[in-house]
């Protein structure tokens, strides 16, 4: 029996499961960029408000990022990569603005942040599943689970890890 024969049928849980969580993750993530594409200005304020270096560079690369990804995260292509994305992006939100802030989202704290990052190594792991560009073109099931876990993870980490370095400096806060 083939890899393809032994796959679940379009009728599985499991295949209504990865498409939501698509979805969900995927969704959330053009309509960040979306956000951050409509008000550049605003964006790049911010960004420069909490340590960026090329403020405007990084408002407009941010929003061309969250919608590339959550576009690819959406049709389950490349998913480990666009997930990486997600990872990274997410992973330097947390560093430059919600760390100190304890866990919880109604104090600034890294609850959204953690949560669409683990949702989206979740998503690597798991696979884009039955309705996704991966899987048209053979990649769905490219590497094991753990191994596109930790594609997602370490790529993202890595990714936010440069960007931090070449870009951000903590603030020093006003007395």
């Amino acid at each position: 029996m083939s890899r393809r024969s032994r796959r679940s049928s379009s009728s599985d849980p499991a295949e209504l499961a990865r498409l939501v969580l698509r979805c969900a993750v995927g969704g959330t993530f053009v309509a960040h960029g979306v956000r951050h594409g409509k008000s550049l200005e605003g964006t790049a304020g911010w960004f420069g408000s909490i340590g960026f270096r090329e403020p405007r560079l990084q408002a407009q690369l941010s929003a061309a990022v969250e919608v590339g990804a959550g576009a690819a995260v959406l049709a389950g292509a490349a998913t480990p990569l666009a997930a990486s994305a997600v990872v990274g992006t997410m992973s330097v939100a947390y560093r430059t603005v919600h760390q100190p802030n304890g866990y919880f989202i109604t104090g600034e704290g890294w609850e959204y942040v953690g949560f669409l990052s683990a949702a989206a190594i979740a998503l690597s792991a798991l696979g884009s599943g039955r309705f996704s560009v991966d899987r048209l073109l053979g990649w769905d099931e490219v590497g094991t689970p753990a191994r596109r876990a930790l594609v997602a993870a370490g790529l993202g980490i890595g990714g936010a890890a440069a960007q931090l370095a070449a870009f951000w400096t903590k603030p020093v806060p006003k007395d």
